[in-house]
């Protein structure tokens, strides 16, 4: 099938009949994130019938809250993690030339304020293009202070005394979460595949030999059951991975330590260049990135370690100023509380280590387990890796005997709404519409395309119905925090434009007004975790 076509998705009577079918799928994969969004697009690539379940919406979680960067990871090259830089920096590579749409080279300045910084890092950041290979975005190099303050005009020249000596420029990847997730999903439509949201797995079968054989589920929209028989089953459920291993085997010993990141919108002034800025050491060794994005600035990310699994969760303690002091101490304006305008914190599944504390010691690379009963879990990695994750996953099953044996082909897969290699997008790389690729003309098609709704996000009456009619978007959250990007551009002005979109939503999926009141008011609620508590 063509991955640029934008013929209609199934209705969700059509999605939830396709549950009822009584043959087995080859694959399900519960979760529809990152990880299991990648998986399903590489077995169904590989010709098995594949059906993903996601509970919530795709990219709920984590996968909607991340930096926007598709990076090899600078720390881990500093600390002599060569082998998963080299992996990343591969698939940032891929993920580059199949999603040019969704993903664009962005540079980064690395200020230099003593001696030995500059060339500490510019000597690390050439073996990071080293790493890259013939898939390297740019080449690094050395700044003069001048040049330092010309491409990064927002940075102070001197802090805590220190006088700002240099910098080095290098490159990685920027991309749009939710958007690429979004993209996957159609992509894995385009293979034959299936995917459903808002249905969650309340129970796992199994075969008269004690094998894990199928879900059983539950319509979180009106309570339909069913049970759903597959030949291998796959856990990607990110930071819940262990709720559902608790299914298989209720002894299973926890896998997750979470980790809570943080990150803050502020207006693009903040930083009007077209380069980021990293500070690669804060004063507790963590990572400062000031990144541009959607015409906005975002800065992040804090690393804290949580207990408690929250579906919404919302900065602890000392987080934001964490961040408002820290980038006050690099900014020539200061940022405060009143300058953000929308402030979010995800959880990363961070793989558990049994006698370390210290979320910051524990491993980002991503890890596979086949239970006795042959359910596959997967967790921690990141975005940038998702594809080989995916790929390692699908290869685990053959492995196993729980899939025939069939070759990868992700990595050469193109994704849904990418233009044919060298074709020029239809919008600007890095700008709302440059999402959409391929499938911007049938958008603009549609009524509404020149009514604004969010200017922060570029939301128009035409983008609500494009989600509503070919993105499975089914909830004002859908549109306004991931099929769109307003929430956590200008979390204001999404609640200004929520009752419209509920209109407009309810007149698509053939909804009464009590149902625009609902999604309403689960949207505030949500949309209160995107708003700054009180000081």
């Amino acid at each position: 099938m063509n991955p640029s076509t934008s013929d209609a998705m199934p209705s969700r009577a059509e999605l939830l009949a396709r549950l009822e079918t009584s043959d087995p799928w080859d694959v399900i994969i519960i979760g529809g994130g990152a990880t299991g969004l990648g998986t399903a697009v590489d077995a169904a690539s590989r010709g098995f019938r594949t059906l993903l379940i996601e509970g919530a919406d795709f990219a709920k979680g984590t996968s909607s809250k991340a930096t926007k960067l598709v990076h090899g990871g600078v720390r881990y090259l500093a600390q002599g993690n060569i082998s998963l830089v080299r992996e990343a920096l591969h698939e940032r590579g891929l993920l580059n030339r199949n999603a040019p749409h969704l993903a664009w080279p962005l540079g980064f300045v690395v200020p230099a304020y003593s001696l030995l910084d500059q060339p500490f890092y510019g000597v690390g950041l050439k073996v990071y293009d080293m790493l890259a290979g013939a898939l390297n975005l740019a080449p690094s190099r050395w700044l003069s202070r001048d040049e330092t303050l010309t491409h990064a005009r927002t940075l102070a020249p001197e802090i805590k005394g220190k006088r700002l000596r240099g910098g080095v420029l290098y490159y990685d990847g920027q991309f749009d979460d939710a958007r690429l997730a979004v993209s996957l999903m159609r992509t894995l439509f385009d293979q034959g595949g299936t995917a459903i949201n808002y249905v969650r797995v309340t129970g796992l079968s199994r075969d008269a030999q004690g094998r894990v054989d199928g879900v059983q589920t539950e319509d979180a929209i009106d309570g339909a059951r069913h049970a759903i028989r597959g030949k291998c089953i796959v856990n990607a459920t990110g930071v819940w991975v262990d709720a559902v291993r608790r299914m298989d085997d209720p002894a299973a010993q926890t896998m997750v330590a979470p980790s809570q990141g943080v990150h803050l919108t502020l207006p693009r002034d903040f930083l009007p260049g077209d380069e980021a800025i990293l500070v690669p050491k804060t004063d507790d060794g963590r990572v400062l990135f000031m990144v541009p994005w959607n015409g906005h600035t975002i800065v992040g990310t804090t690393d804290t370690a949580r207990q408690d699994l929250p579906a919404d969760p919302r900065p602890l303690p000392g987080e934001v100023e964490f961040i408002l002091e820290t980038a006050a101490r690099y900014l020539t304006r200061k940022p405060t509380r009143a300058d953000v305008t929308s402030v979010w914190a995800g959880l990363r599944p961070l793989v558990k280590a049994t006698g370390e504390a210290s979320t910051k010691s524990l491993s980002r690379e991503h890890t596979i387990l086949v239970s006795k009963s042959g359910l596959i879990t997967v967790t921690g990695g990141k975005w940038t890796t998702y594809r080989k994750m995916a790929q390692d996953v699908v290869d685990t099953a053959i492995e196993n005997q729980l899939l025939p044996q069939a070759a990868c082909r992700s990595a050469d897969l193109r994704l849904h709404g990418a233009p044919a290699p060298g074709a020029r997008l239809a919008a600007p790389q890095g700008t709302p519409d440059s999402y959409y690729g391929t499938d911007l003309p049938a958008l603009r098609a549609l009524p509404g395309a020149d009514r604004m709704l969010v200017k922060a996000s570029g939301l128009t009456e035409a983008h609500v119905r494009y989600a509503a009619r070919h993105e499975l978007a089914r909830t004002v959250e859908d549109v306004l925090a991931r099929r769109n990007r307003a929430l956590f551009l200008d979390a204001e002005a999404a609640q200004l434009a929520a009752p419209e979109v509920a209109r407009l939503l309810a007149q698509e999926l053939g909804h009464d007004a009590a149902w625009q009141q609902r999604t309403l008011a689960d949207f505030e609620a949500v949309a209160a975790t995107f708003r700054l508590p009180p000081a």
